[in-house]
């Protein structure tokens, strides 16, 4: 007898209703700690896309145009809703990305505190008064709702990602489709079953999934999208403007991949680079796109650096379950692993020394050693791809001056950190690190900051106050004064 899946089937949620696919295909769901299914969920047609997006039209007629008080009410009764859920949808987050159970407090704790931020940052806006310089109008920049959103999740922060989208449509009073990854589609399919259960305005939320021919080139290429945003690569960002200028001028907003440099100065507080460096790669099995790629070490400390990284990683809990409380579960998807894999050989064949791991565990899931490697070639090829998995590739340097060059020698800017005591040369590197993040001496990040990327790593901002006008249209109102 078939041994029932834990979190059983999932249907679309599509103007305001659970319902199967149209044609009536299924896609499990396989938990990367033992590639076992642990769901199935409805597959979306292309017929089911459409009904998606007409069904948003019609939820953001609605929605837009529902008083804002009236509107902050059923945001809080979806947070609500959510943290009644939390345990559900932390554990739905463990079997599909194989996380820490620690680890997906994250991702619960960001879809709530973005519904709230958002909640509370919408009641802040007001019109912008425009001076006249002849006395004789008055105008304003009034902000209204944009209109239908798409948004196009990555697998690795499955409702961390969601609610980044969420927080600031439903807010402003836009709708959205969410489409999550098909190797993470389990939390957005709850998400769709909250809303449902507590009789949401019909069609401001949809969630599909299915096959790009099927999804994502027609939410794309539809016309009734105003804003396509993404979290994702790089070269998918490319592929969905190029997909969705076809038939409309869209908006987007997208944090694409990043090629973040871990910058460690000969006066920098040792212990805490090891430790900040060790926890950017082990969190989340370093599948993260502000997760530091090339580790750029001053000569003199890059024994001591290396050590203790390999310290740190040879300390680290591997394994997957509630009870267990590993430090780090599994990568994904089996096509992580291999990319992973050729990420070392391919370091190794250009000059890189394997100090510690750098091989897949044997058995069952997805698993990966953490990794160090020390390159000799600090302009070597492979220092331009993006890791996305437990790797550190440390790269020695001397000088300030040359470790920006490094630095900056990518088609990336998203996230960068730099460690050093001397407050001059912090300031360099603040100013000429070409990252719309540099994070000094530490790490934070919350919904209150800005999350965005220059060069290649995407437009738009996610977090913080700016993230609104993504979904704001801004409209001059101008009145002739009666003189």
């Amino acid at each position: 007898m078939m041994q029932a899946l834990k979190f059983g089937h999932k249907k679309l949620y599509i103007d305001g209703q659970l319902t199967e696919a149209s044609d009536g295909k299924t896609f499990e769901v396989i938990c990367p700690a033992d590639e076992k299914p642990t769901a199935t969920i409805a597959w979306a047609s292309i017929e089911d896309t459409n009904r998606a997006l007409e069904s948003a039209q019609k939820g953001f007629e609605t929605w837009s145009v529902m008083p804002l008080e009236v509107r902050l009410q059923w945001i809080d009764k979806l947070r609500n809703k959510i943290i009644e859920n939390s345990n559900l949808l932390r554990e739905s987050i463990m079997y599909e990305m194989g996380k820490t159970w620690q680890g997906s407090e994250e991702d619960l704790t960001s879809i709530i505190n973005s519904l709230k931020y958002y909640s509370d940052e919408i009641q802040l806006r007001q019109d912008i008064p425009i001076e006249d310089k002849d006395g004789s109008h008055e105008h304003h920049m009034v902000s209204q709702p944009l209109g239908v959103a798409v948004a196009f999740l990555a697998y690795n922060f499955p409702l961390l990602n969601l609610g980044f989208k969420l927080g600031p449509a439903l807010a402003s009073g836009s709708s959205i489709i969410l489409k999550p990854s098909e190797f993470s589609p389990l939390s957005a399919y709850i998400i769709g079953e909250l809303c449902a259960e507590i009789d949401f305005p019909r069609g401001v939320v949809n969630v599909i999934c299915g096959d790009l021919k099927d999804v994502g080139i027609p939410l794309c290429e539809s016309k009734i999208p105003r804003l396509i945003t993404m979290i994702g690569s790089t070269e998918t960002a490319q592929k969905l403007i190029v997909q969705s200028a076809r038939t409309s001028i869209k908006r987007y907003s997208m944090e694409c991949g990043g090629n973040a440099p871990f910058i460690v100065m000969d006066d920098a507080n040792l212990e805490l680079a090891v430790n900040i460096g060790a926890a950017l790669k082990i969190g989340n099995t370093g599948q993260i796109c502000v997760a530091p790629n090339r580790f750029f070490v001053h000569e003199s400390l890059i024994d001591k650096f290396s050590e203790g990284l390999v310290t740190k990683f040879g300390n680290t809990k591997i394994g997957f379950g509630r009870e267990n409380n590993p430090d780090m579960g599994p990568l994904a998807n089996e096509g992580s692993v291999k990319k992973v894999q050729g990420i070392v050989k391919e370091s190794i064949s250009q000059g890189g020394e394997l100090i510690y791991g750098g091989n897949s565990i044997d058995g069952k899931g997805y698993y990966f050693e953490p990794t160090v490697i020390r390159m000799k070639d600090n302009n070597a090829e492979i220092l331009q791809h993006e890791i996305f998995g437990p790797v550190a590739i440390i790269v020695p340097f001397k000088t300030k001056e040359e470790v920006i060059g490094l630095a900056n020698n990518t088609d990336a800017g998203l996230a960068s950190y730099v460690f050093a005591e001397n407050k001059e040369t912090l300031n360099y590197f603040a100013k000429n690190l070409e990252f719309g993040e540099v994070q000094l001496n530490g790490v934070k990040y919350d919904i209150y900051l800005p999350h965005g990327g220059v060069k290649n790593s995407g437009i738009g901002v996610d977090c913080s106050t700016y993230a609104l006008d993504d979904y704001l249209v801004k409209k001059r109102v101008t009145l002739a004064l009666n003189k």
